[in-house]
């Protein structure tokens, strides 16, 4: 059995968790009154899932490796120069109207949409095929009509573009 070196954070929670951040760090959130010994045994009883998951992150940035300076510029000034146009063919099509777009640098989302129905979108997308980023730009439109994710939103993006689950498996 391999052991992991993990950071135990103790919060005012119920339950045990474990995390497997993108640095490799295994993360055991527990509540404040839990053992040591109780929180040793959680990790030990899960080192397969522990494995699995840092197995999962390697390849994770094997496929996508952090891009340097200058590829991150060049990826921030084709999301600038596409996207805006992207966003505005599709709001049309939707007959929506975003209140602003921002490009980001977030790691973990491609776009977001906000409750003021600004949408954000991570330069990170324009590594992707151009159909995942249709896909993401009319996910985030289509939260201008519905702020959820229910199967109404879906049938939204549906209307748009009816193969989104193929173009959603391009971004797995």
């Amino acid at each position: 059995m391999t052991t992991y070196p993990c950071r135990v954070v103790r919060t005012r929670r119920r339950t045990l968790t474990l995390e497997v951040t993108r640095t490799l760090e295994v993360i055991v959130r527990a509540p404040l009154r839990i053992s040591d010994a109780e929180i040793a045994r959680f990790t030990a009883a899960h080192q397969d899932w522990i494995a699995r998951a840092i197995a999962r992150q390697r390849d994770r940035q094997a496929r996508h490796p952090e891009p340097t300076e200058a590829e991150a510029a060049a990826l921030r000034r084709r999301a600038q120069e596409v996207l805006p146009g992207k966003v505005a063919a599709y709001a049309r099509r939707m007959g929506v109207v975003p209140t602003a777009i921002h490009i980001t640098s977030a790691r973990t989302r491609f776009g977001s949409c906000s409750g003021k129905n600004s949408l954000s979108f991570s330069w990170r997308l324009m590594q992707y095929p151009e159909a995942a980023i249709d896909y993401v730009v009319v996910h985030e439109l289509a939260h201008i009509l519905r702020h959820d994710h229910s199967p109404a939103f879906y049938a939204i993006i549906e209307q748009v573009l009816p193969d989104y689950q193929s173009r959603r498996q391009l971004l797995k």
